[in-house]
């Protein structure tokens, strides 16, 4: 990584312990962004993030992003959906978690919005670019 870079990414986090929440939003909601990349942490991640719904008091009091790249995405092709993923994207979804695919991915795997669970939105720079972004407006972030 240059020097240049490193001076962005700087910019970026400093801008993001300062950023304001969006206008309408709860100042008081905390705002989690899960980074899920690696397959073997589907049910994990997924799992944890109704943990932390629950753990907060219910949906509404947190805010929760869900962004997924690399063989992650796979199991979340609704073609050939693993039943308790399916259920538990469902119930998450349900609790009002935002979902992003990364474009990369899709491209790489050959598929299309349509092919993946309802719920998902492209995140069309990338999923590394959607986590930064996030993490720049004041998202904590986790990565299990």
């Amino acid at each position: 990584m240059d020097r240049r870079n490193i001076f962005q990414s700087l910019i970026a986090v400093g801008a993001g312990i300062f950023a304001a929440p969006a206008r309408g939003e709860d100042a008081a909601v905390p705002r989690v962004v899960y980074h899920l990349a690696d397959l073997d942490k589907v049910a994990f991640v997924l799992g944890n993030i109704r943990n932390h719904i629950s753990g907060l008091g219910g949906p509404g009091k947190v805010r929760i992003a869900l962004v997924v790249h690399g063989p992650a995405l796979k199991a979340f092709r609704s073609a050939t959906p693993n039943v308790q993923v399916k259920s538990d994207l469902g119930s998450i979804r349900g609790d009002g978690v935002e979902l992003h695919a990364c474009r990369n991915t899709m491209d790489a795997q050959k598929i299309s919005l349509d092919d993946l669970l309802p719920g998902f939105v492209v995140a069309e720079q990338g999923a590394v670019v959607k986590v930064a972004e996030l993490q720049a407006q004041g998202w904590a972030y986790l990565r299990p």
